[in-house]
């Protein structure tokens, strides 16, 4: 018995030196699936008690998928757990092998050894193909490892290619020398090396994109090489240009001062103009043939009757789907492909059809998957959702069945008192708003930006921003306080990439270019550029997803050998400035 009181009282003793620990660092761990406590407090060789201690919501939800924990690192586990990676091993000759693991590539290990690509090719010629798992790859002369980079909205990586220096990687990419020296001190010594890896400010990768985890360009059709030369394309525009009495100039300036189907047909067809002089810089004659379809059922079939557009390559609009559908629908017509350009209201897929507008299922289904990735059990998730989308916050609860609904009073406004009490301070708030309601936007972005606060996190997401956040009286400093992040098919333009673009813009017509102004532009020159490359805008679908200044496309087939834009743009506000996320 006094040995078994002996023996009990060291296990007590070494439980409490053990666990009054203060822990060295702490390393960040995401449950996978089916991953239990007893598995994770091994893997680390710690105690459950230390784990919960770090991790008070385990004891209240348990363990649960994508949760991320706070493992604690104590003394005598420090040299254990910063060791070179356990795929790394030193040969008697003392060159430095490395073992690939899965999912490894390249440029990681290029980071995380301080070298080039270039060189672990010329080290090892079976790589330039690929990595394999399990390969043994030889390191240039052991420079310490650093940790490998993971995947964190606020920096992105970036390949350095041959002959860049500064000045072109900052017209590039936004970012300065001073910037690239102190997120890489090793540029003091090594100096721009072709090849090497850069880590730089996730909110300047300007228009790459992010391919394996690494900023890639993105396909630049305007340095491809072209198959045709001359392209007749066809606009069709609802400028109900006998509406206005130009004898007037009253009744025409005022015609002209709102936003109607005049100025935004005007606004238009000034990007469509544009782009066809971008494209003919580039040796593409356009034989435009340009037709005003008065907004009228009567007028479009009258256009149709005529013949004008049985002799194009590509037919641009109606604005306008019921118009657009008319078109489509003619027989004569299926073999031109024919684009919807504006409209976010869906048309009617038949042979040939180009939705350019991406719809909504594809900003909900992408936005979902950027939710998984950002939020797991350890945060607070607040659904509000009006009584037009109970079946999104069905579906959002069985994504995150933890999370709270709010539901919003009869107006359309939520109680502060009931805001206030389903928020906490101890973790952070995400809160997911669907509606498309102006009052509750506001209610809810306003309400939920005076909670926010140093000790009360709170961030607001939605998978679908409509016209009502367009609203004047939501202000970006309002959103900017809750980082409202959301996905959309259109981005503002940056001030600094493409200051040379508005100015231009402005010199060609006197103003700066509206959204509808872009609009025409971007989606004009990609139609025109890809069938310029690939000959018939259907076979451009392999050159894969292009961007210009504010509008991607990347379309897929749909039935009826209809194609749909997929691309999408992932923003985030912060303070009064806007920037992608790029996963």
């Amino acid at each position: 018995m006094k040995q078994f009181k002996f023996i009990f009282t060291l296990f007590f003793l070494f439980s409490f030196f053990s666990e009054a620990q203060t822990p060295e660092r702490f390393i960040n761990h995401r449950v996978s699936r089916n991953e239990s406590l007893k598995e994770i407090v091994e893997q680390y060789g710690i105690l459950e008690n230390q784990l919960l201690e770090y991790n008070p919501l385990v004891e209240r939800v348990g363990i649960k998928r994508r949760m991320n924990l706070r493992i604690p690192v104590y003394a005598e586990e420090i040299q254990k757990k910063e060791e070179p990676l356990s795929n790394t091993v030193t040969t008697s000759t003392e060159a430095l092998i490395h073992l690939v693991a899965p999912k490894e590539t390249k440029w990681r290990l290029a980071y995380q050894y301080g070298t080039t690509i270039a060189v672990l090719d010329s080290l090892n010629p079976e790589i330039k193909e690929g990595l394999k798992i399990g390969q043994e790859i030889q390191l240039p002369h052991f420079v310490e490892a650093k940790p490998l980079p993971t995947k964190d909205s606020l920096y992105n990586y970036y390949k350095v290619l041959p002959k860049e220096g500064f000045y072109r990687i900052e017209k590039k990419l936004g970012v300065s020398q001073q910037v690239l020296d102190s997120l890489n001190p090793s540029l003091a010594s090594t100096g721009l090396q072709a090849g090497m890896i850069l880590k730089i400010p996730g909110k300047q990768s300007g228009k790459l994109k992010v391919e394996n985890d690494l900023l890639v360009e993105r396909t630049n059709l305007l340095d491809s090489t072209l198959q045709l030369r001359k392209i007749k394309m066809g606009v069709l525009l609802p400028f109900k240009a006998k509406e206005i009495v130009f004898d007037s100039i009253e009744d025409t300036e005022k015609i002209l001062a709102g936003r109607n189907l005049h100025t935004i047909s005007l606004d238009f067809y000034s990007g469509v103009l544009f782009a066809m002089k971008r494209a003919a810089a580039k040796g593409i004659d356009i034989d435009l043939t340009t037709l005003d379809t008065e907004n009228k059922v009567a007028r479009v079939e009258q256009i149709i009757r005529s013949g004008a557009l049985k002799e194009q390559d590509l037919i641009v609009g109606p604005l306008i789907p019921n118009n657009f559908n008319l078109v489509s629908n003619e027989a004569s017509l299926s073999a031109i492909p024919k684009i919807a350009p504006l409209s976010s209201n869906s048309v009617v897929f038949r042979k040939n059809v180009f939705q350019s507008v991406t719809q909504q299922a594809d900003f909900r289904n992408r936005m979902y998957t950027h939710l998984e990735s950002q939020i797991d059990s350890t945060h607070n998730v607040v659904i509000v959702a009006d009584s037009l989308n109970r079946s999104l916050e069905r579906q959002l609860k069985q994504r995150f069945p933890w999370a709270i609904s709010l539901r919003p009073e009869k107006q359309d406004y939520l109680l502060p008192e009931l805001v206030d009490s389903l928020l906490v301070d101890s973790l952070p708030n995400k809160i997911l708003l669907e509606t498309q309601s102006f009052p509750l936007i506001a209610s809810a972005i306003s309400q939920f930006n005076a909670q926010n606060s140093q000790d009360r996190e709170v961030q607001v997401f939605t998978s679908y921003r409509s016209n009502a956040y367009d609203n004047e009286n939501l202000s970006r400093a309002v959103l900017g306080g809750v980082s409202f992040t959301y996905p959309v098919g259109f981005k503002p333009l940056d001030p600094e990439l493409d200051k040379e673009f508005i100015s231009a813009f402005i010199h060609e017509y006197g103003k700066p270019p509206t959204k509808e102004a872009i609009r025409g532009y971007d989606v004009v020159l990609d139609a025109i550029l890809r069938t310029a490359v690939a000959k018939e805008l259907p076979e451009s679908l392999s050159l894969g997803e292009t961007e210009y200044f504010s509008n991607r496309f990347l379309y897929d087939k749909e039935q009826n050998d209809a194609y749909a834009n997929k691309a999408l743009f992932i923003l985030q506000h912060e303070g009064y400035e806007i920037f992608e996320i790029k996963e």
